[in-house]
């Protein structure tokens, strides 16, 4: 295989994760060229080995992102590809004219008036759960509020039972944590919890069916989604929705105490909401790889790739890139424009769920600025870093908090 550069860091290796993003290294890396061969790697994770294309720049992550002909999502969206019989059914591996079907029946759910109280709901769900830490005074702001709002906003739109919400949000926060060798979760409480995770999928999905209620999956288990699908459709919708939020809400609220000057002229300009939800998301970038299959031989970014080759798009890389954003290591919420690929580079397979994110930042980050005149760290964050193996494999996973 013909190269032009390769890399001679291991870009999965979680320990380089250990504090947050190496952006200092992407930075270097993309002084060398936008893409970049990776090497034969193990993942341990997934007990495998992998080689693929490292696509660093803006630009190319777009491009690679929109021709879905040629980068196609059917073997998945983690670097090592998932497990035969889940390829092309999951969801996120469908690719047009199947996506687009399955992702109008999803759609469907979400009608005006679903969408207008799901915004009525964050709003009250984001008070409740301020309320519960003003009562405190000192929480730890991750589990304790940027966790609850995402995940309860999934929980809505599912219509999962107030009393099972700890339950299924324990299991979806172990599955996440799995991933992280530095956690210690072996391989039969991950087994264990997957089983558990899926299994109540199928029962809520058929106690829908038996009787539907007023909420969206209602909608979509009534509709013409089969059972497998849907099933697996709520495994993804709890991650993704959940996961990546409350990532990018505990970044944020980190971005905006390290810069004092623009957490100020937030508060006194609230009307900056909207651009400063899309620098915490371009800041943040909480996916952090997808990955895609080459279809045919092209050439991305000076490098010559062949069908069949495996590629992985790394966004917190492409969101700092300077040939395309002006002093990207600056935090500036009046940043526009900001065509951040934090929701992918568009085409197809863009997050489905982007509105919904951009509504709970916003709402989330306006109120704690509006409740609390005093927002302190109390301690030294903690991260899980299971690196770029996992899609959202780093996260902000403890940030204590002092609010009054």
């Amino acid at each position: 295989m013909a190269t032009t550069e390769a890399l001679d860091v291991d870009l999965l290796d979680p320990s380089l994760y250990r504090n947050g993003m190496p952006h200092k290294l992407y930075a270097e890396l993309r002084e060398r060229g936008p893409v970049l061969w990776h090497p034969p790697t193990h993942v341990s994770a997934y007990e495998s080995d992998i080689e693929f294309w490292a696509v660093l720049g803006h630009r190319e992550v777009e491009r690679a992102n929109r021709d879905w002909e040629t980068f196609t999502v059917h073997d998945g969206t983690t670097i090592v590809p998932f497990p035969p019989k889940q390829r092309g059914v999951m969801f996120v591996t469908k690719d047009p004219p199947e996506y687009n079907l399955m992702r109008r029946h999803i759609s469907a759910g979400f009608t005006p008036r679903m969408v207008g109280r799901l915004e009525d709901q964050i709003r009250a769900r984001t008070e409740q759960i301020l309320d519960e830490a003003a009562s405190r005074g000192e929480v730890d702001f991750v589990p304790e509020v940027a966790y609850q709002l995402p995940m309860h906003v999934i929980a809505d739109i599912v219509g999962i039972p107030e009393a099972d919400r700890s339950e299924v949000f324990r299991l979806t926060d172990l599955l996440m944590r799995a991933t992280d060798p530095f956690q210690e979760i072996s391989g039969e409480e991950k087994r264990n919890a997957e089983v558990a995770l899926f299994t109540y999928a199928h029962e809520l999905s058929a106690a829908k069916r038996t009787n539907p209620t007023d909420d969206v999956w209602s909608i979509l288990a009534t509709g013409e989604l089969d059972e497998f699908e849907l099933d697996l459709f709520f495994m993804v919708l709890t991650f993704a929705g959940s996961e990546t939020t409350r990532n990018a809400l505990a970044q944020g609220l980190m971005a905006l105490l390290e810069h004092p000057d623009q957490l100020a002229e937030l508060r006194e300009d609230p009307s900056l909401l909207p651009t400063a939800a899309e620098e915490v998301l371009r800041w943040s970038s909480p996916v952090i790889c997808f990955a895609r299959t080459v279809t045919r031989d092209i050439e991305l970014g000076g490098q010559q790739m062949r069908a069949g080759d495996r590629v992985g798009l790394f966004y917190p890389s492409a969101n700092r890139d300077k040939e395309v954003f002006v002093n990207p290591f600056c935090f500036d919420i009046r940043r526009s424009p900001n065509p951040h690929v934090a929701f992918g580079g568009g085409g197809p397979h863009f997050c489905l769920g982007a509105s919904l994110a951009r509504t709970e930042l916003r709402v989330m980050i306006g109120a704690l600025l509006r409740r609390f005149d005093l927002i302190e760290i109390t301690d030294e964050p903690k991260w899980m870093s299971a690196g770029p193996a996992a899609a959202v494999g780093v996260a902000v996973q403890s940030l204590p908090v002092r609010l009054s």
